[in-house]
């Protein structure tokens, strides 16, 4: 039993230092890491949305965590990093959709 105690604790701490070597190798934009969500709208998965969260960090960091994740997104389902923005991150900043320290994006991977 006790061989196998040291083992379940072996693996749980090699989990523990695998999540904090995550951490450090995490993708930042403008020196900030934002945590995003991209979402298909209304069941059509081309059309989609990027929550990119503490846009008060940084807007133009947050803009580019953004696109990459809606390039990544489309590149996951299509095979295609072209991207249709309704709002995106080059959409003017007046026109931004901010709510809650949030950044909403909307775009469309045209389909092949």
């Amino acid at each position: 039993m006790k061989t196998v105690s040291w083992g379940i604790a072996a693996v749980l701490g090699l989990g523990i230092l695998a999540g904090c070597t995550d951490s450090k190798n995490r993708m930042t934009f403008d020196g900030q890491y934002y945590r995003t969500k991209v979402a298909k709208v209304d069941k059509q998965r081309h059309v989609f949305t990027v929550n990119i969260r503490d846009v008060a960090q940084s807007l133009d960091g947050a803009r580019e965590a953004g696109r990459h994740a809606g390039v990544s997104y489309c590149v996951e389902n299509y095979g295609s990093s072209d991207i249709v923005w309704a709002v995106g991150p080059d959409t003017p900043p007046e026109e931004l959709r901010i709510v809650d320290n949030t950044l909403v994006f909307q775009g469309v991977c045209p389909r092949v």
